[in-house]
Order: C-alpha cells, then sequence, then structure tokens
C-alpha cells in the first residue's frame, strides 16, 4: 500500500513504521550514521508537497536541513539541497560518485542558486555518495573528520 494512504495527515507513523515500510538495511545504516556523525534527532513532519507528499523525516543541524527522508517500499528518497556556497564544491565532488547520482546532479536545474536532489537510496554506493553531498552542506565535527 502507498505511504500517504497508510499514513494520513491524522496518522503519525512510528520510526519503527518507517523503518518497517522501507524493508532496507541501508536505512538502519543511514540513519545510524547521521545520528552518530552530526548528532541530531529525526524529526517527523507531514508534506503537502508535490514532489513527495505524506509523512517524511528531516535532520537538522544548527538550524540548517542536513536532508529529507521520503519512504519508499523497498527503498528511501533522500532530498539534499545544494545550496549555492557548496555548488562549486559539488562540481568537483561529482567525478568521484556514482554515474547515477551525477546524471542527478546534471539534470536537477538550479534556481535561486540551489539544486533540490531528490536520490533514490537502493544501494551502498548511492548511499555513500548522499553523505558526501551531506558533508558539504553541514562538514563534518572535527572527532569524525580526522
Amino acid at each position: 500500500m502507498d505511504w500517504k494512504t497508510l499514513y494520513t495527515k491524522e496518522n503519525t507513523p512510528s520510526l519503527e513504521q518507517f523503518m518497517e515500510y522501507i524493508e532496507n538495511p541501508l536505512w538502519i545504516e543511514f540513519h545510524d550514521w547521521i545520528q552518530s556523525v552530526y548528532e541530531v534527532a529525526p524529526r517527523m513532519e507531514y508534506s503537502r508537497c508535490s514532489m513527495q507528499p505524506g509523512w517524511n523525516i528531516k535532520y537538522k543541524k544548527g538550524g540548517k536541513s542536513l536532508c529529507t527522508l521520503y519512504p519508499m517500499e523497498g527503498y528511501f528518497i533522500t532530498l539534499v539541497v545544494i545550496g549555492n556556497k557548496e555548488l562549486t564544491e559539488a562540481e568537483f565532488l561529482m567525478p568521484s560518485c556514482s554515474t547515477y547520482v551525477q546524471e542527478i546532479f546534471r539534470d536537477t536545474e538550479t534556481g535561486n542558486g540551489q539544486k533540490w536532489m531528490m536520490i533514490e537510496v537502493r544501494d551502498k554506493a548511492v548511499m555513500e555518495d548522499v553523505f558526501k553531498l551531506i558533508n558539504l552542506r553541514k562538514p563534518l565535527p572535527r572527532k569524525v573528520s580526522s
């Protein structure tokens, strides 16, 4: 069943239900990584956004959005916004990313100096690319970056 049908605005899912719906070990690895590295807690929000309506999970650090996760059956989508400050660094980073992420970067239009990249995380290589993009948004804390 479709996520937004299962969990309407009045029916908030738990983190466990989010995980059960995705049913992919990459979600656990992603969630554990972002929580331990950036020391952030997930924040469940309901969105009417036409790109991906329904419940999602946002991770923010110091008032800055790191990413937003959207559950799908068997995988998840990560929204990473590459701002004007990070665009040049992201261009230099792209050759080290998977072909899939390079294509998304190339095909995502820049609006107001930002690229809103919706990335389907189905394998570890793509997840690692998402980590790199998040690190552009908010550099790794000193204790992790060495």
